[in-house]
Formats: C-alpha cells, sequence, structure tokens
C-alpha cells in the first residue's frame, strides 16, 4: 500500500501557517496572498494540497455523506440532519465545499500554479499541480454549476478580491485543454517532487502514471458533457483514448491515509463514521446487490442484528419509519439496518479519486455511442471485475477472487439492449465512497433508475436535487458577481439544472 513518510508530515506542518488560512468563511479571505507563500517549496503546497482535495470532515460529512450519498441512494438515515434524502436545505451544509475548497486548494494550487509556470525546474510540480486543479474545481463546479474559476485564488497576484464567476461551459472547456497540456512539463529527470517522489502522496513521483491519470481524467470530464456538447466530447474522448488511460487497479488515483498526525492525513470519511454513527446503507443500495447476487455485498455492508442485510430506506425519520415497519409506537432499532463495513471507513483508509474500474465503464459507454471502437462487453467485464477486485486496497482480506468475479458476470451477463442502464448501475457501484464522482454521473446518465422520496416540507417538490446552492457568505462577500452568476444560469435551488444536465 502506498504510505505517507512522516517526514513530509513535519514538513507539512511547519509550512502550514505560512501557507493556509483554513477556517476563514470570506471569499476575500480566500484569494489573499498566501502569507508569502512565494517563500515555502511549492512541492509542500503540492502534496497538502493533494491531502485538502481527498477532504477534511467538515465538507466530508456535509458534502460527501449528508447530502451526495443519501441523494443518490448509497446511504440513508433516520436524524433529520441528514438532509440529502430528505431534500432539505441546511444553508451551512450546501455550501461546505465551496466554503472549505477556496481558502484551501483552491488558494494554494493557484499559488503553486502562479509560481511554478515559468520554471522548467519545476516542470512536474506544474504539471502535476495542472491535473489537481482539474480535480478539484470539477468537483466544484459539478456541485455548483458556475463558480469563480479563472480568477479563482489570484487575489494576491491580480489583486481582485471579488472574483467573477464562470459559465461552467467556459470551465469545462479549459479544464480539458489543462488535462491535454499538463504532461508535457513532465521530465523524470527534474528532482522538484523531492527525493524518492516523497512530496507525491498519490504516485510517488510516477509520472506514467500522472499522465494515465490526467488522459483518464479528461475522458470522466469528456463524457460528462456527451449530451449537451457532444462534439467536444467525442473530441476528448478520442484525445484520452490516445494519450493513455489506466490500464489496471496498480494506476488508480487515490491518496493513501494514516490515522495520524489528528487533522492532517486522517481519511474524512473515516472521520465521519469516528464522529456519527447514525447512516445506514440504502435499502436501495443493499437490495440491488442482494437481487443481483453481487459477492460485493459481502465487502461492503454489515449483517445486521437478525444477521440479514437490510437497508434503511430512504426518506424516513425515527417517527415516519414507525409506519413503514409496522412497529406501532416502539421505535425501530438502527440495528435493524446494515451499515457499511467498517474495514472501508478507517481513518487510514484510501481515498479515490478515479479508478480504472470507471475508466473501463466509460470506455463501454463511448463505445456504445460510436466513439471508441472497443466492445463494450468486454469494457463492462473489465470494469465490473476491477471495481470487484479493488477493495485489497482497503485490506488484503477484502478479496473477491476470479472465480467469483466470473460466477457473478455468467449470472448477470452484458445485456447490449440495455447497455446504458448496466453501466451506470455498475458505475454507481464503482463510485461509492466517491459520491460526489456518483451523484454526478446520475445527473448526466439518469443511471441507475432510483425512486426520489418525498419527506415533508422538502424543497424540490419530491425530485431529487440537480445541484446544491452556494455557500450563503458569498452573498455578502461576492454579492455582485453571484448574483451575475444566478442571473445566467437560473436560481440558486436544488431543483436549478447545470449547464452540462440536460433532460
Amino acid at each position: 500500500m502506498k504510505t505517507l513518510s512522516y517526514k513530509l508530515f513535519s514538513l507539512l506542518l511547519a509550512g502550514l501557517f505560512l501557507v493556509s488560512s483554513c477556517d476563514t468563511d470570506e471569499l476575500i479571505d480566500m484569494n489573499e496572498n498566501p502569507n508569502a507563500a512565494e517563500e515555502i517549496d511549492p512541492s509542500y503546497m503540492l502534496a497538502y494540497s493533494m491531502l485538502r482535495i481527498s477532504g477534511d470532515r467538515y465538507e466530508s460529512w456535509r458534502g460527501v455523506m449528508i447530502y451526495s450519498s443519501t441523494m443518490i441512494q448509497h446511504n440513508a438515515a433516520l436524524q433529520t440532519y441528514w438532509s440529502g434524502d430528505k431534500y432539505l436545505y441546511s444553508a451551512q451544509y450546501s455550501g461546505a465545499l465551496f466554503e472549505a475548497a477556496y481558502p484551501n486548494y483552491v488558494k494554494m494550487l493557484a499559488a503553486v500554479i502562479e509560481q511554478t509556470k515559468d520554471d522548467p525546474a519545476k516542470g512536474n510540480v506544474y504539471g502535476i499541480a495542472r491535473i489537481l486543479w482539474v480535480l478539484g474545481m470539477s468537483r466544484l463546479t459539478d456541485m455548483y454549476g458556475d463558480i469563480p474559476y479563472f480568477e479563482a485564488g489570484r487575489g494576491f497576484y491580480d489583486n481582485n478580491y471579488s472574483p467573477a464567476y464562470d459559465p461552467q461551459s467556459e470551465i469545462y472547456a479549459d479544464m480539458l485543454k489543462q488535462l491535454e497540456e499538463a504532461p508535457s512539463t513532465f521530465d523524470a529527470s527534474l528532482t522538484d517532487l523531492g527525493d524518492n517522489g516523497v512530496q507525491d502522496v498519490i504516485y510517488q513521483g510516477d509520472l506514467n502514471k500522472w499522465e494515465k491519470f490526467a488522459n483518464s481524467l479528461m475522458l470522466r470530464l469528456a463524457m460528462r458533457v456527451s449530451k449537451v456538447d457532444p462534439a467536444m466530447a467525442q473530441e476528448y474522448v478520442g484525445k484520452a483514448i490516445a494519450g493513455g488511460l489506466m490500464e489496471s487497479n496498480s494506476d488508480n488515483a487515490y491518496v493513501q491515509h494514516t490515522d495520524g498526525p489528528v487533522g492532517l492525513n486522517q481519511n474524512g470519511i473515516g472521520q465521519v463514521f469516528l464522529a456519527d454513527d447514525n447512516q445506514r446503507l440504502s435499502k436501495t443500495f443493499v437490495d440491488w446487490m442482494l437481487n443481483h447476487n453481487d459477492p460485493r455485498i459481502e465487502v461492503i455492508a454489515t449483517l445486521n442484528q437478525d444477521d440479514i442485510y437490510n437497508g434503511l430506506p430512504n426518506g424516513y425519520d425515527a417517527t415516519t419509519i414507525k409506519e413503514y415497519e409496522g412497529t406501532g409506537e416502539e421505535a425501530v432499532p438502527i440495528e435493524l439496518y446494515s451499515t457499511t463495513n467498517p474495514e472501508l471507513v478507517t481513518l487510514d483508509a484510501p481515498m479515490f479519486f478515479q479508478t480504472y474500474a470507471e475508466v473501463e465503464l466509460l470506455l463501454a459507454e463511448a463505445s456504445i455511442l460510436g466513439w471508441h471502437n472497443g466492445d463494450p462487453e468486454t469494457h463492462y467485464n473489465n470494469g465490473v471485475r476491477a471495481n470487484m477486485q479493488h477493495f485489497t486496497t482497503y485490506n488484503e482480506s477484502l478479496a473477491i477472487s476470479d472465480e467469483q468475479v466470473d460466477a457473478y458476470l455468467a449470472a448477470n451477463p452484458y445485456n447490449s439492449a440495455n447497455g446504458l442502464e448496466m453501466i451506470g448501475e455498475q458505475y454507481w457501484i464503482a463510485t461509492f465512497l466517491n459520491d460526489y464522482e456518483s451523484w454526478a454521473n446520475w445527473r448526466r446518465t439518469g443511471y441507475p433508475v432510483l425512486t426520489p422520496t418525498n419527506y415533508p416540507g422538502n424543497i424540490t417538490g419530491g425530485q431529487i436535487p440537480r445541484r446544491l446552492r452556494y455557500f450563503e457568505g458569498e452573498y455578502g462577500n461576492n454579492g455582485e458577481q453571484l448574483q451575475a452568476a444566478i442571473a445566467r444560469q437560473g436560481p440558486d435551488e436544488f431543483t436549478t439544472r447545470i449547464w452540462w444536465d440536460v433532460e
């Protein structure tokens, strides 16, 4: 497994007070001089940015778990502060990713890019920073739509503390361009990532894997615009394939976390499970695996109090679940429902950004669309196998054998008549615990087919949200630019569709 050295932690800790202002709520602060960051080796800031994109408890609890994971029906909860599957609005939770990202990895990566763009000796740091920029900004724009992008994090450099919100169409065009260009500055002879790539906490200085990741991320983003701009999508699908994609689980992009130091390199979702034991796996998710006799259920889920797998239905609270379960006035014990296998949500668990399984499933879809000459069934089978067998990254005991995979594929063979739906369902499973991506891909494809909830007082008319609302602090701190975005994109509501999310 990948590990991070405590030498790197000490270097990062020494620089954090100089580099980041993590608790500010104001976009003005988000764009200030990174406290003389030009005096800090940008490779240290690059490493810390990787950890910040992985996410801390704050945004992981709110943006990933409470909202994304329940809206996509991977998880469910009875507490009403778990707002996602009840389609309720919490200003703090809805804006959490925006609030956390801009003063941290956005500002930091902007500084790294600025400091290395004209320095050939920093070509690897510069290229990787551009890839990370796209990874982080794609999450933000997929969550909210139009966002500050071109001027983001550059307040100190440009003396502009009210960055414009850019149209998502322009953001996507630039992100794809960045991914195409980023590997061009890679040079294996450079030492800018430290001894043995110590400042690279994802691939430990393996530039070939970074290039594969750039192209694989390009494939993801190209497919994201497949309905709204098919010409651009097809163009960049071709470029991604030609450039070289992930070829096995050994190419997966992830941060291998540790259980210390506290607050620096712990897995954000692991932190959530340590603090909050109220969430359970969704009945939708558990039933899908049971109905398909999917061996992943033994890896993903725990048995309930009755030694069976049983998911919690979405959209209920501690009172309404009584009627559903028919218990009268008697409280329904939470132990009735399966939860996530603790091995997957430890403090030192890996956090996946993109996997080979996702790449193969996207190639299967691209083949159906005629944008790739591969065989959809082959790519589909490769994607299923890769996802089933990637769990050993968490723990070797979570292995699913070739024989189990073969049996599953034989019992659930690819069917071209409903190929897109089957691919969408597998992508949904393959992105479990990366629910930013699960929700985004569901909005694009409509798969899996989910039944919305209709919890009393929901603000969507009983429809699964299409975006989250902006960080509320923006209304006071950057209100003019925010209002311009709303006028262009549509109301700042859960039901407003973003640019690539077309019906």
